[in-house]
């Protein structure tokens, strides 16, 4: 290869593993952000009784979805 064409390789090289360390810092952030406010919320009076209405939620939509395929299996094609 030309010696051009390896410096532009290696420029290229290093401006992507630039983007990446970058990337890496913005996720460690956004990571610590993200621990940050479920512990804040925690602390919150009526936490408990939120989890347990999430956790509610979450099996009527899984009933709920089951429930919908089951009709769709049923369905003559």
């Amino acid at each position: 290869m030309k010696e051009k064409t390896l410096i532009e390789m290696k420029n290229k090289v290093e401006s992507m593993t630039n983007v990446i360390q970058h990337l890496i810092m913005e996720v460690t952030r956004l990571r610590e952000l993200g621990v940050g406010t479920l512990e804040t919320l925690k602390l919150m009076p009526g936490y408990e009784d939120a989890l347990e209405q999430l956790k509610q939620n979450m099996i009527k939509q899984q009933e709920e979805a089951k429930a919908k395929e089951d009709e769709k299996e049923k369905l003559p094609t």
